[in-house]
């Protein structure tokens, strides 16, 4: 379980002040564009990066307190990090096998041999999907009780992204009290896997609903300025289109539907809802 209340982490030039929850037993997804902070939230999860103020605690502990074995029992999944090279995958099963007591040697390398990953091949040789294959393989295989991945279907095609994500599931449902968080730019990812989902913009976060209730309460409005002064209902966010009118986000669509039956009314997707929060602003 992860709880951060306003943690801050800043830099010169970019500040990230968070709050959010991962329960034991669930899927949670962020989402945000190129520079919005994920990144820098799961480093500081990680304790790579200082938190300047605020809190962050992984099962009750504080990070900087977490022990060896609180260490061991998290799977990591970072853009930037991966294994030397010149390894081979027999050299990391050497190395996974001496870093983590838990590390179930059988299982690595039947998912190693189901993604067709050679053994004895260098890893400079291996594309980038076979990289990021790798990647959340070497998370998923001691038995962690929390997954933190940064874009691990990051460079997969279609099928190998279903994969993976599918791969994640059966984790779940054979470690029931897991947490798993997950950050991908790929909204329809997210949309298939999570419990429910944060949207990040510029270090903060503007939007945290239940995956369920984007999908089935949310909404974009579509109205010229005329029929916004006509609206009685608060909205989440709007956007000025390129012609005259506006894009109105609200968690209230079966309420426009029912009172309002000649505003255009659109049943939105996740990423559009990203777009939304993207690009618009609040009234």
């Amino acid at each position: 379980m992860i709880v951060m209340e306003n943690a801050v982490v800043t830099y010169p030039s970019f500040e990230l002040n968070c709050s959010l929850q991962v329960d034991e037993g669930t899927i949670t997804g962020i989402v945000g564009e190129n520079g919005a902070g994920k990144t820098t939230l799961f480093k500081a999860l990680l304790g790579l990066v200082p938190i300047a103020s605020g809190s962050a605690k992984i099962n009750g502990q504080d990070i900087a307190d977490l022990s060896l074995a609180d260490r061991e029992s998290i799977g990591t999944v970072l853009a930037e990090s991966f294994f030397n090279d010149i390894y081979t995958i027999k050299d990391v099963n050497r190395l996974l096998k001496s870093f983590y007591r838990k590390f179930d040697e059988s299982y690595f390398l039947r998912k190693c041999a189901d993604f067709h990953l050679p053994k004895d091949q260098k890893l400079k040789e291996f594309s980038t999907g076979m990289k990021t294959k790798l990647k959340t393989l070497t998370a998923l295989s001691h038995g962690a009780q929390l997954l933190i991945l940064d874009e691990p279907t990051s460079g997969l095609d279609v099928s190998a992204r279903y994969e993976i994500l599918d791969m994640l599931q059966d984790y779940l449902v054979a470690h029931p009290q897991c947490s798993i968080l997950i950050s991908s730019h790929i909204s329809s990812d997210l949309e298939k896997l999570c419990d429910d989902i944060y949207y990040l913009k510029a270090g903060k976060v503007l939007l945290h609903e239940e995956t369920d209730r984007l999908l089935d309460a949310y909404g974009v409005l579509k109205v010229d300025e005329e029929g916004l002064g006509q609206l009685d209902r608060d909205f989440l966010l709007y956007r000025k289109r390129t012609n005259y009118g506006y894009d109105l986000l609200t968690d209230q669509r079966l309420f426009y539907m029912e009172n309002y039956p000649k505003v255009i009314v659109e049943k939105p997707t996740i990423d559009q809802i990203m777009l939304m929060i993207m690009d618009g602003d609040r009234l």
